[in-house]
Protein backbone atom coordinates (compact mmCIF):
# COMPACT_ATOMS: atom_id res chain seq x y z
CA UNK A 1 0.00 0.00 0.00
CA UNK A 2 3.01 2.59 0.58
CA UNK A 3 4.15 2.04 -2.28
CA UNK A 4 1.12 2.45 -3.83
CA UNK A 5 0.76 5.51 -2.30
CA UNK A 6 4.56 6.86 -3.03
CA UNK A 7 3.92 5.92 -7.12
CA UNK A 8 0.87 8.21 -6.58
CA UNK A 9 2.29 10.94 -5.30
CA UNK A 10 5.21 10.75 -7.84
CA UNK A 11 3.10 10.66 -10.69
CA UNK A 12 1.20 13.03 -9.20
CA UNK A 13 4.30 15.40 -8.84
CA UNK A 14 5.43 15.06 -11.78
CA UNK A 15 2.15 16.02 -13.69
CA UNK A 16 2.01 19.06 -11.49
CA UNK A 17 5.34 20.01 -12.25
CA UNK A 18 4.24 19.29 -16.00
CA UNK A 19 1.33 21.44 -15.77
CA UNK A 20 3.32 24.66 -13.60
CA UNK A 21 5.75 24.85 -16.47
CA UNK A 22 2.70 24.82 -19.32
CA UNK A 23 1.26 27.26 -17.19
CA UNK A 24 4.79 29.63 -16.99
CA UNK A 25 4.47 33.28 -18.18
CA UNK A 26 7.08 33.92 -20.47
CA UNK A 27 6.68 37.41 -21.57
CA UNK A 28 2.99 39.83 -20.78
CA UNK A 29 1.81 42.11 -23.47
CA UNK A 30 -0.18 45.11 -22.02
CA UNK A 31 -1.32 42.76 -19.24
CA UNK A 32 -1.86 39.53 -21.50
CA UNK A 33 -0.02 36.78 -20.52
CA UNK A 34 1.76 34.24 -23.07
CA UNK A 35 2.25 31.25 -21.23
CA UNK A 36 5.01 28.47 -22.16
CA UNK A 37 2.10 26.06 -23.28
CA UNK A 38 1.46 28.72 -26.18
CA UNK A 39 4.45 29.19 -27.38
CA UNK A 40 5.40 25.14 -27.35
CA UNK A 41 2.27 25.60 -29.24
CA UNK A 42 3.35 27.79 -31.39
CA UNK A 43 6.42 26.32 -32.18
CA UNK A 44 5.02 22.87 -33.16
CA UNK A 45 2.46 24.32 -35.60
CA UNK A 46 5.25 26.54 -37.59
CA UNK A 47 7.66 23.30 -37.49
CA UNK A 48 5.89 20.07 -37.22
CA UNK A 49 8.19 18.00 -35.41
CA UNK A 50 9.77 20.94 -33.31
CA UNK A 51 10.45 21.59 -29.89
CA UNK A 52 10.73 24.73 -28.43
CA UNK A 53 13.57 23.98 -25.62
CA UNK A 54 15.50 22.21 -28.53
CA UNK A 55 16.28 25.48 -30.30
CA UNK A 56 18.87 27.32 -29.26
CA UNK A 57 18.53 30.62 -26.90
CA UNK A 58 18.58 33.16 -29.68
CA UNK A 59 16.16 30.97 -31.51
CA UNK A 60 14.04 30.76 -28.55
CA UNK A 61 14.55 34.83 -27.88
CA UNK A 62 13.12 35.07 -31.68
CA UNK A 63 10.15 32.26 -31.11
CA UNK A 64 8.94 34.52 -28.24
CA UNK A 65 9.60 37.76 -29.90
CA UNK A 66 7.62 36.89 -32.49
CA UNK A 67 4.83 35.85 -30.55
CA UNK A 68 4.87 39.32 -28.87
CA UNK A 69 4.51 41.11 -32.15
CA UNK A 70 1.58 39.08 -32.87
CA UNK A 71 -0.19 39.52 -29.72
CA UNK A 72 0.43 43.25 -30.73
CA UNK A 73 -0.81 43.30 -34.28
CA UNK A 74 -3.69 41.26 -32.80
CA UNK A 75 -4.65 43.94 -30.28
CA UNK A 76 -4.27 46.52 -33.15
CA UNK A 77 -6.64 44.86 -35.17
CA UNK A 78 -9.06 44.22 -32.61
CA UNK A 79 -9.02 48.40 -32.05
CA UNK A 80 -9.79 48.47 -35.68
CA UNK A 81 -13.14 46.58 -35.33
CA UNK A 82 -11.77 44.08 -38.12
CA UNK A 83 -14.28 41.42 -36.93
CA UNK A 84 -17.33 43.68 -37.82
CA UNK A 85 -16.05 43.94 -41.37
CA UNK A 86 -18.92 42.13 -44.31
CA UNK A 87 -15.74 40.22 -45.65
CA UNK A 88 -14.56 39.01 -42.42
CA UNK A 89 -17.16 37.71 -41.78
CA UNK A 90 -17.56 36.14 -44.65
CA UNK A 91 -14.03 34.64 -44.33
CA UNK A 92 -15.20 33.02 -41.05
CA UNK A 93 -18.08 31.52 -42.59
CA UNK A 94 -16.03 29.60 -44.74
CA UNK A 95 -13.21 28.58 -42.41
CA UNK A 96 -16.12 27.50 -40.65
CA UNK A 97 -17.54 25.15 -43.43
CA UNK A 98 -13.89 24.01 -44.24
CA UNK A 99 -13.37 23.09 -40.71
CA UNK A 100 -16.97 21.33 -40.56
CA UNK A 101 -15.64 19.23 -43.44
CA UNK A 102 -12.40 17.87 -41.60
CA UNK A 103 -14.06 16.66 -39.01
CA UNK A 104 -16.87 15.24 -41.63
CA UNK A 105 -13.85 13.79 -43.46
CA UNK A 106 -12.04 12.34 -40.55
CA UNK A 107 -15.21 10.48 -39.30
CA UNK A 108 -15.84 8.78 -42.33
CA UNK A 109 -12.18 7.49 -42.34
CA UNK A 110 -12.49 6.10 -39.10
CA UNK A 111 -15.37 4.42 -40.47
CA UNK A 112 -13.06 2.63 -42.54
CA UNK A 113 -12.61 -1.19 -41.20
CA UNK A 114 -9.19 -2.63 -42.16
CA UNK A 115 -8.60 -6.26 -41.39
CA UNK A 116 -5.41 -7.87 -40.04
CA UNK A 117 -5.29 -9.47 -43.00
CA UNK A 118 -5.83 -6.64 -45.01
CA UNK A 119 -2.57 -4.62 -43.22
CA UNK A 120 -0.36 -7.92 -43.19
CA UNK A 121 -0.91 -8.38 -46.67
CA UNK A 122 -0.09 -4.64 -47.43
CA UNK A 123 3.17 -5.20 -44.76
CA UNK A 124 4.25 -7.98 -46.90
CA UNK A 125 4.04 -6.27 -50.16
CA UNK A 126 5.59 -3.21 -49.16
CA UNK A 127 8.11 -4.86 -46.79
CA UNK A 128 10.96 -2.31 -47.91
CA UNK A 129 9.50 0.36 -46.56
CA UNK A 130 9.67 -1.26 -42.89
CA UNK A 131 13.54 -1.75 -43.46
CA UNK A 132 15.44 0.97 -41.16
CA UNK A 133 19.06 1.53 -42.14
CA UNK A 134 21.75 1.46 -39.30
CA UNK A 135 21.81 4.78 -37.50
CA UNK A 136 23.81 6.58 -35.03
CA UNK A 137 23.32 9.20 -32.26
CA UNK A 138 26.26 11.37 -31.06
CA UNK A 139 27.66 14.26 -30.06
CA UNK A 140 30.61 16.54 -31.21
CA UNK A 141 32.94 19.01 -30.79
CA UNK A 142 33.36 21.10 -33.82
CA UNK A 143 36.91 23.42 -34.10
CA UNK A 144 38.43 25.60 -36.73
CA UNK A 145 41.79 24.42 -35.81
CA UNK A 146 43.17 21.11 -35.81
CA UNK A 147 45.53 21.77 -33.12
CA UNK A 148 43.17 22.79 -30.96
CA UNK A 149 40.84 19.71 -31.59
CA UNK A 150 43.99 17.67 -30.82
CA UNK A 151 44.92 19.08 -27.36
CA UNK A 152 41.43 18.50 -26.69
CA UNK A 153 41.68 14.97 -27.34
CA UNK A 154 44.54 14.13 -25.35
CA UNK A 155 42.05 16.40 -22.21
CA UNK A 156 39.60 13.82 -22.89
CA UNK A 157 41.79 10.70 -22.79
CA UNK A 158 42.96 11.60 -19.46
CA UNK A 159 39.10 11.97 -18.45
CA UNK A 160 37.85 9.74 -15.59
CA UNK A 161 34.51 11.28 -16.84
CA UNK A 162 34.31 10.90 -20.70
CA UNK A 163 31.15 12.19 -21.16
CA UNK A 164 30.71 14.37 -18.88
CA UNK A 165 33.66 15.98 -19.87
CA UNK A 166 32.92 16.05 -22.98
CA UNK A 167 29.93 17.74 -22.86
CA UNK A 168 31.23 20.48 -20.50
CA UNK A 169 34.17 20.71 -23.39
CA UNK A 170 31.68 20.78 -26.44
CA UNK A 171 29.84 23.87 -24.35
CA UNK A 172 33.07 25.51 -23.80
CA UNK A 173 34.79 25.01 -26.85
CA UNK A 174 32.58 24.54 -30.21
CA UNK A 175 31.67 26.48 -32.74
CA UNK A 176 29.11 24.62 -34.22
CA UNK A 177 25.25 25.29 -33.08
CA UNK A 178 24.68 22.45 -30.83
CA UNK A 179 27.40 23.52 -28.35
CA UNK A 180 24.41 24.56 -26.56
CA UNK A 181 23.25 21.56 -26.27
CA UNK A 182 26.61 19.82 -25.26
CA UNK A 183 27.45 18.98 -28.83
CA UNK A 184 24.38 16.63 -29.10
CA UNK A 185 22.61 15.70 -32.43
CA UNK A 186 19.66 13.80 -33.25
CA UNK A 187 19.85 10.24 -34.79
CA UNK A 188 20.97 10.36 -38.19
CA UNK A 189 22.02 7.42 -40.61
CA UNK A 190 24.86 7.64 -42.92
CA UNK A 191 23.45 9.61 -45.78
CA UNK A 192 22.38 12.52 -43.52
CA UNK A 193 25.98 13.81 -42.95
CA UNK A 194 28.98 14.72 -44.84
CA UNK A 195 30.99 11.28 -45.79
CA UNK A 196 33.64 11.90 -43.69
CA UNK A 197 31.62 12.82 -40.44
CA UNK A 198 29.66 9.84 -41.38
CA UNK A 199 32.65 7.30 -41.79
CA UNK A 200 34.53 8.18 -38.31
CA UNK A 201 30.90 7.84 -36.69
CA UNK A 202 29.82 4.87 -37.83
CA UNK A 203 33.21 2.97 -37.10
CA UNK A 204 33.08 3.90 -33.37
CA UNK A 205 32.10 1.88 -30.38
CA UNK A 206 29.39 3.24 -27.89
CA UNK A 207 30.99 5.08 -25.37
CA UNK A 208 33.83 6.05 -27.73
CA UNK A 209 35.67 9.05 -29.52
CA UNK A 210 37.65 9.66 -32.23
CA UNK A 211 41.05 9.58 -31.40
CA UNK A 212 41.97 11.45 -34.43
CA UNK A 213 40.25 14.76 -35.72
CA UNK A 214 37.87 14.69 -38.44
CA UNK A 215 38.04 17.18 -41.21
CA UNK A 216 34.91 18.27 -42.88
CA UNK A 217 34.10 21.26 -44.70
CA UNK A 218 32.88 22.44 -41.73
CA UNK A 219 35.92 22.40 -39.85
CA UNK A 220 37.93 20.02 -37.47
CA UNK A 221 35.08 17.62 -35.43
CA UNK A 222 35.59 15.40 -32.27
CA UNK A 223 32.99 12.72 -32.23
CA UNK A 224 31.55 10.76 -29.22
CA UNK A 225 29.27 7.82 -30.05
CA UNK A 226 26.27 7.81 -27.66
CA UNK A 227 24.59 4.80 -29.40
CA UNK A 228 23.88 2.84 -32.40
CA UNK A 229 20.89 1.36 -33.75
CA UNK A 230 22.02 -1.68 -36.54
CA UNK A 231 19.84 -2.18 -39.67
CA UNK A 232 16.82 -3.69 -38.40
CA UNK A 233 13.40 -5.12 -39.78
CA UNK A 234 10.51 -3.07 -37.73
CA UNK A 235 7.74 -5.67 -36.45
CA UNK A 236 4.58 -5.73 -38.06
CA UNK A 237 2.87 -5.09 -34.37
CA UNK A 238 5.13 -1.91 -34.11
CA UNK A 239 3.87 -0.26 -37.73
CA UNK A 240 0.45 -1.91 -37.53
CA UNK A 241 -1.50 0.68 -36.61
CA UNK A 242 0.45 2.86 -39.26
CA UNK A 243 -0.22 0.61 -41.78
CA UNK A 244 -4.09 0.71 -41.02
CA UNK A 245 -3.93 4.47 -40.95
CA UNK A 246 -2.57 4.09 -44.93
CA UNK A 247 -5.07 1.40 -45.93
CA UNK A 248 -7.87 3.88 -44.71
CA UNK A 249 -6.77 6.69 -46.98
CA UNK A 250 -6.68 4.47 -49.94
CA UNK A 251 -9.44 3.24 -49.58
CA UNK A 252 -11.25 6.75 -48.51
CA UNK A 253 -10.99 8.11 -52.03
CA UNK A 254 -12.88 5.52 -53.43
CA UNK A 255 -15.67 6.06 -50.14
CA UNK A 256 -15.71 9.61 -51.52
CA UNK A 257 -16.72 8.74 -55.10
CA UNK A 258 -19.30 6.26 -53.81
CA UNK A 259 -21.03 8.72 -51.21
CA UNK A 260 -20.67 11.33 -53.96
CA UNK A 261 -23.04 9.31 -56.66
CA UNK A 262 -25.34 8.54 -54.14
CA UNK A 263 -25.70 11.76 -52.59
CA UNK A 264 -26.17 13.00 -56.69
CA UNK A 265 -29.23 10.96 -57.18
CA UNK A 266 -31.34 12.43 -54.29
CA UNK A 267 -29.68 16.14 -54.97
CA UNK A 268 -31.67 18.60 -56.55
CA UNK A 269 -28.45 20.05 -59.03
CA UNK A 270 -28.61 22.66 -61.28
CA UNK A 271 -25.37 23.64 -62.91
CA UNK A 272 -25.46 27.11 -64.53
Amino acid sequence: MKIILKLFIMSYTLFLSQSLIASEVVATVNGSDITQKEVNEFVVSSIPGANFSALTYEQQKGVINQMINRRLFLEDAKKMNISSRPEFIKALEKEKENLMLDFWMKDKVEEIAISDRDAKIYYRDNIQKFNRPASVKVRHILLASEAEARDIIKRLKRSNNLKKDFILLAKEKSTGPSAVNGGELDWFIKEQMVPEFSEAAFSLRKGRITTKPVKTQFGYHIIYLEDKKEQRLIPFKMVKSDIIKVLRRLKFKAKLERLSKKMKKTAIITVK
